[in-house]
């Protein structure tokens, strides 16, 4: 910068005649429309493992602002306290998403489990049977903040699973649309008729689902069909979706198409960036998390479908381009994922293995059960990792006795990398500094919420998959480990200059970096995040928009 100005000031006291001065670029106009796109479980790993062979919409936003190695920077990897991040500037342990799911043993229902999209005090509900609201999400999204500040701001999210939907919406939204396993539904408080395409999405799916579904494997992705036996089940190799097979639906590229067909339909029906206030758009594309969840990240299965993402998003893009309003995309994933073990192994990553069933919750707590002479339940949770808890039931005078004991168990397993209790936690102050150099504890203290999360926190060591039983899932994510950590950030904004960043940033630094954009301010106080310069060398979007 400092040579390429004093050149400038030569040439100009020159005697000789420079000619025409190049105008300096224009900057975009401020976006009228911003757009957010999750891809459920899409890696740094496989965003840079995919990158020559995209051709469509993820090619296309590569020529903007890249940063290959965002962080969704806590422990808890997964689907809701992700989602929770992106749109609000904020760690899990700010958001209160500190899970999927956690227990929350004074609710007054029998069920104590709590999902994170549902409103527990709804007569008749469950946490596999309950009513969709944002009742548990504490801070607000992008478009709260947005229609806090001018409510002609619209606020639109569609999404394949409703935490999606709701984490990246927040509590405003306006059209709020997600599968409920049979169709796209909507909130339980949102009294307006059903969009035309929704219609038309739900009758097509219904119809589609009618006949089987032939499975696709693109050119591009036969040197990936290599079968790997796994229990009674074969992997490796895109299999057809049998008609009224709803679950495979889910894993089908026909998912994320539907789900983008409405977010499409959307933009032009509710025309949306036209208004008098900008307005903004979420979309949560879920089908690449059940691709690695039912057949592992490194298959042909996950080429098929990413493929399918990469036209998606071109098909979103297009149609962003013919409302000829200024807009802004940014995408990005709530979690990484790891491939299933079995084949892990046949590549030289000699540590992988399944968790050992002996860590479940219910497991270890027989165990200490007999220890005490205790009955009923000793340690609650819902996998072997991540938040247990001490039952209620046991007594007061033994709990930290018994805590003591679950933690030493635990400790000694030649699978566990680290446990915390709730207290130690609690002590520590929220992380700081380089996010790729937070320990185990800091990345547990991001997604730590005394009110919610467990007694226990516990951390399996790398590449151990914590699903004992292949037939539950062959692969998952959930770990504190940079596999499941490593997001990719992708902005484009046409007309804007487009590089690369490969040093670490995190997902809560898109809301504070959107805001700078519309201008619209946000209290440091208020957030983790920090705004990124999207045009650095020219105008600081950030610093001149007060961020």
């Amino acid at each position: 910068m400092f040579i390429g100005s004093l050149f400038s000031l030569l040439l100009a006291a020159s005697a000789v005649p420079a000619g025409p001065v190049a105008a300096a670029p224009t900057a975009p106009p401020a976006p009228r429309l911003i757009v957010a796109i999750s891809v459920d479980q899409f890696s740094a790993d496989l965003f840079a493992e995919y990158r020559p062979l995209f051709t469509g919409g993820l090619r296309r936003l590569q020529t903007g602002p890249v940063f290959p190695s965002g962080f969704q920077s806590h422990a808890a990897t997964e689907t809701c306290p992700g989602h929770s991040t992106i749109l609000t500037g904020s760690h899990p342990a700010r958001t209160g998403i500190i899970a999927n799911d956690w227990y929350e043993f004074g609710v007054p229902r029998a069920d104590k489990r709590v999902y994170c999209t549902e409103d527990p005090t709804e007569p008749g509900t469950s946490s596999a049977n309950y009513v969709v609201s944002p009742v548990h999400l504490r801070v607000p999204t992008l478009g709260d903040r947005m229609k806090a500040a001018n409510p002609a701001s619209r606020v639109v999210s569609v999404a394949g699973k409703d935490r999606a939907a709701i984490m990246m919406g927040g509590h405003a939204i306006d059209e709020p649309w997600f599968w409920n396993g049979k169709a796209y539904v909507t909130l339980k408080t949102n009294a307006k008729p059903v969009p035309a395409v929704v219609r038309r999405v739900n009758a097509a799916v219904a119809d589609a689902m009618t006949r089987a579904d032939p499975a696709v494997v693109p050119a591009v992705c036969r040197s990936r069909a290599s079968d790997i036996r796994v229990a009674d089940r074969t992997f490796g190799t895109p299999l057809a979706r049998a008609a009224g097979d709803y679950s495979g639906f889910r894993a089908s590229l026909a998912f994320d198409r539907a789900t983008t067909d409405i977010a499409i339909g959307l933009i032009q029906d509710m025309k949306l960036g036209q208004g008098s206030a900008p307005d903004v758009l979420s979309i949560g594309l879920s089908a690449t998390d059940y691709v690695g969840h039912g057949f592992g990240t490194e298959g042909a299965e996950m080429c098929a479908q990413l493929m399918g993402v990469d036209e998606n998003v071109g098909r979103i893009l297009a149609a962003l381009d013919a409302t000829h309003v200024p807009y802004v995309v940014v995408l990005t994933a709530d979690h990484g994922g790891h491939d299933m073990p079995e084949r892990n192994r046949t590549r030289s990553v000699t540590d992988a293995v399944r968790a050992d069933a002996a860590l479940l919750p219910a497991a270890m707590g027989r165990s200490l059960a007999s220890e005490f002479g205790l009955t009923g339940p000793v340690l609650v949770g819902g996998a072997p990792f991540g938040d247990i808890y001490l039952a209620p039931d046991v007594p007061d005078a033994l709990r930290s006795r018994v805590l003591s004991a679950a933690r030493a168990r635990y400790l000694a397993h030649p699978q566990v990398a680290a446990v915390f209790t709730a207290e130690e936690l609690r002590r520590m102050p929220s992380p700081t500094g380089p996010v790729d150099e937070w320990s185990v504890a800091e990345r547990f203290r991001a997604s730590f919420d005394p009110a919610r999360s467990g007694d226990l926190l516990v951390a399996l060591k790398p590449h151990v998959t914590p699903v004992p039983d292949p037939h539950l899932l062959i692969a998952t994510h959930g770990s504190v480990w940079n596999y499941d950590r490593r997001v990719p950030i992708l902005f484009y904004r046409p007309g804007a200059p487009g590089f690369e960043q490969p040093l670490p940033v995190e997902t809560v630094d898109i809301l504070p970096t959107l805001a700078a954009l519309v201008d619209l301010p946000i209290p440091a106080a208020e957030i983790d995040g920090r705004c990124l310069d999207l045009d650095p060398g020219a105008n600081d979007t950030c610093h001149a928009a007060g961020h």
